[in-house]
């Protein structure tokens, strides 16, 4: 009885180890005293003071006009990508579906030294277009795993009942094939835009210096020391990537049209 605490006293170390610290920046964020680490009672300032900085929105619009550029490039290329290796029977699949997830098992600092060095030899002015780039590299992965695991799910019989019934290739896609797989495509953007938000490290490496994003405008604002206000605006991202990630599990769990009117 004794050795089934330990699982128990684990998982709480562990989960008080990692969430204390992200609860406490959320809380202090609240904090009226400039001084981080004493309490000065409840406030909403640093929160109006994130308004009013115009440094801060013009990077929280470049970084959502980013995630929403490499998101819409990551998706056409990792839905086609799966697609056409679902449909293509070869003994290199595998090592091909291994190959396409190297850039997220490739550490990101040597994944941006190598995005620098590419874009350096090319001549491509560093700013949004390398950061569109690279963020579209490191998504497709996200987006290809999703969209294959609905694939491995889905029916194969009903794109050959399309195809008997006279359908086209293209029409057994788009009323077959895209609804069974759209759930996947919803989660795999939803998690793609996260990381895209989220990222400092590729970022810093191929950025210009005309273009800011959130994160690398919160790393340059950390080396003069965490203010209440970094605090806020750890928050505020924070909760958006939660949503994102509530909405992408949301996503996941949506039962496809063909689905339902699938017979038991």
């Amino acid at each position: 009885m004794k050795n089934r605490k330990w699982p128990f006293v684990y998982v709480g170390i562990v989960t008080a180890v990692t969430y204390i610290p992200i609860l406490l920046t959320v809380i202090y964020s609240f904090n009226a005293s400039r001084i981080s680490s004493v309490w000065g009672g409840f406030s909403l300032e640093w929160y109006r003071e994130l308004l009013r900085d115009r440094d801060i929105r013009e990077a929280l619009i470049n970084s959502l006009i980013l995630a929403l550029l490499s998101c819409l490039c990551a998706s056409v290329i990792g839905t086609t990508g799966a697609v056409g290796m679902y449909r293509r029977k070869s003994r290199l699949n595998d090592a091909l579906a291994m190959f396409s997830m190297l850039p997220i098992m490739i550490p990101e600092i040597i994944l941006g030294m190598v995005f620098l060095s590419v874009f350096s030899l090319m001549g491509l002015p560093f700013g949004m277009l390398t950061l569109v780039i690279a963020h579209t590299a490191f998504e497709i992965p996200y987006i290809y795993s999703m969209v294959t695991t609905r694939l491995a799910g889905m029916d194969k019989s009903l794109e050959e009942a399309a195809l008997d019934l006279g359908a086209s290739p293209f029409r057994v896609f788009w009323d077959v094939t895209f609804p069974a797989i759209l759930p996947g495509i919803l989660s795999g953007v939803m998690l793609a835009f996260a990381m895209s938000f989220d990222d400092v490290v590729i970022s810093i490496f191929v950025t210009g210096p005309t273009v800011n994003t959130l994160p690398v405008k919160i790393y340059t604002k950390l080396k003069t020391g965490v203010t209440p206000e970094i605090n806020a605006l750890a928050a505020v991202m924070l909760g958006v990537t939660l949503l994102l990630l509530a909405g992408a599990a949301l996503a996941g769990k949506i039962k496809t049209v063909s689905e339902r009117k699938c017979p038991e």
